[in-house]
């Protein structure tokens, strides 16, 4: 068994929160039958979006393509069973709040019949690097965190720069979340295949697995792999169990002692951060032939029967995936997508399943921290602020609409983890206003972008304008020269020419 690195570094500020996983770590993956219905939201990424690529009617086969994206930045959807499509359709959707977004509905057929695919070689080290990254780009893998980056271009982004460390994040830090935990203890070997795979693609040699002390049942089954496997290019790093450890740059600091920059990313500090479940999927397309159709979630909460961790399609509703936890108790009454700190609340369990859903928390209490009162300037948001930041000044700003002092303040490097949140006396929810500040600063800075490309196209109207109008000038000119020395009938010739010119206008 490889032994693990402990505890390594510190955390500036950040939480010791009550783990709450015991319930659902407890038992092991548990396979969610094929639905009778599938939901597909057609863009489950952060970028470009998708566009449907089949119709309503047609049969569709499982790991089949139907939604692609056009531009640069995107990840493809693929069907996960086959059947037929019955609409495409505006549906609630998790990553909106519960609100509506274009989906495509799938009526399965109960067959699961998959689509015929080209073998993939026998070792993936046959593949050329840049191959691999393409293959890697039709898989539809994202980043399966929660930040649902497309994990082909973070790839391609990061073989821009001198990358010379891959840290995989085991590290599962917030409430009551464990799908990653499940994920190590069972799926070691995929695991360490995908890292195997990300090391090619990238031409590095140095891989750390970061996983908190508190798993120590993933941290013994990633040991035991790598104990058979014998690649000492891969070690296990486990790092203390603080909220919010499993942030990139927090990860990177931790296990690296690298310091990402304001504004920056690890690339810049030469590593790529990359989640156990997206290297797990990587390996399930490259070596299995699978996009990603599926993946782990935790169910849990005191507000169901059973808390569990499963194995679901993308797109089965999540009132399906509840029942297989046992159903609602008596006590249910709020549903967050996610965990307590960073998840979205809905009003509705008919949303899909998505590619960012790592977490259904299903609980009995509606928080009611009651009515913000004034700040007392105690300190303390700035005392857990993993990012250092003064969180008090933030908040002012934010509350004067301060762009400005805003950026000076760092308010784009916040990662809204909520420490500030839940440490002040005042029930301040500082975490929401500084997600609607840095939404304004965004919409600020789209407008000034449009505003200069209105700029660089009138510009370069009246520079073509100009240019034309000179062009002409000095046609005339030269006309006028020709016909001063040829005499007045040609100077009349080219008055008539250009009479009937006007004319033929």
């Amino acid at each position: 068994m490889s032994a693990p690195t402990y505890d390594l570094g510190t955390l500036h500020g950040g939480l010791r929160l009550p783990g709450h996983k015991t319930a659902s770590t407890s038992k092991p993956i548990i396979e969610v039958p094929v639905p009778s219905q599938l939901v597909l939201p057609i863009t489950q990424h952060v970028g470009d979006p998708s566009q449907p690529v089949v119709g309503i009617g047609e049969r569709v086969l499982k790991g089949q393509l139907i939604a692609e994206t056009d531009g640069t930045l995107g990840a493809p959807v693929h069907a996960p069973s086959s059947g037929k499509v019955i609409a495409i359709e505006p549906w609630p959707v998790s990553r909106r709040y519960g609100k509506n977004a274009p989906c495509i509905v799938i009526e399965c057929d109960g067959k699961d019949e998959a689509v015929q695919r080209v073998e993939s070689p026998a070792n993936f080290t046959t593949l050329a690097a840049e191959d691999l990254l393409t293959r890697i780009l039709q898989g539809g893998i994202v980043g399966l965190g929660g930040a649902v980056f497309p994990t082909a271009q973070k790839l391609m982004q990061a073989r821009t720069c001198k990358i010379d460390h891959l840290l995989l994040n085991g590290v599962e830090c917030e409430s009551y979340i464990s799908c990653d935990d499940l994920l190590m203890r069972e799926r070691a070997g995929e695991i360490i295949s995908g890292a195997q795979i990300l090391m090619h693609a990238l031409q590095i040699n140095v891989c750390f697995i970061a996983v908190e002390s508190d798993k120590p049942d993933a941290i013994r089954s990633l040991g035991l792999v790598l104990g058979e496997i014998s690649d000492d290019r891969i070690v296990i790093k486990q790092v203390p169990t603080i909220y919010p450890s499993g942030g990139e740059d927090q990860l990177v600091q931790l296990v690296t002692n690298r310091e990402v920059p304001s504004g920056g990313l690890p690339s810049d500090v030469g590593c790529l951060v990359q989640n156990v479940g997206t290297t797990a999927a990587i390996h399930d397309w490259i070596v299995d032939n699978e996009p990603l159709i599926s993946r782990v979630t935790t169910i849990t909460g005191d507000g169901v029967a059973s808390p569990v961790n499963v194995r679901a399609r993308i797109g089965t509703v999540l009132s399906d995936i509840i029942e297989i936890a046992g159903g609602y108790t008596d006590s249910a009454k709020q549903l967050i997508i996610g965990g307590p700190m960073t998840g979205k609340s809905v009003t509705t369990d008919r949303v899909p399943l998505v590619k960012a859903t790592n977490c259904v928390l299903v609980s009995s209490e509606t928080p009611s921290p009651g009515p913000a009162l004034p700040c007392i300037r105690c300190g303390d948001c700035a005392a857990v602020c993993p990012v250092q930041l003064l969180p008090q000044q933030l908040y002012w700003y934010a509350c004067a609409d301060d762009e400005e002092n805003l950026r000076e303040f760092g308010l784009m490097d916040c990662i809204e983890c909520g420490c500030c949140d839940l440490v002040c006396p005042s029930h301040i929810p500082m975490t929401a206003d500084f997600r609607v500040a840095k939404g304004r600063i965004r919409e600020l800075a789209d407008e000034k972008a449009r505003a200069a490309r209105a700029r660089q196209r009138f510009e370069a109207r009246s520079d073509r304008l100009q240019r034309e109008q000179a062009e002409r000038d000095l046609e005339l000119a030269q006309q006028k020269a020709i016909a001063q020395k040829a005499g007045p009938s040609a100077i009349a010739e080219i008055l008539k020419r250009k009479l009937e010119n006007k004319d033929d206008e």
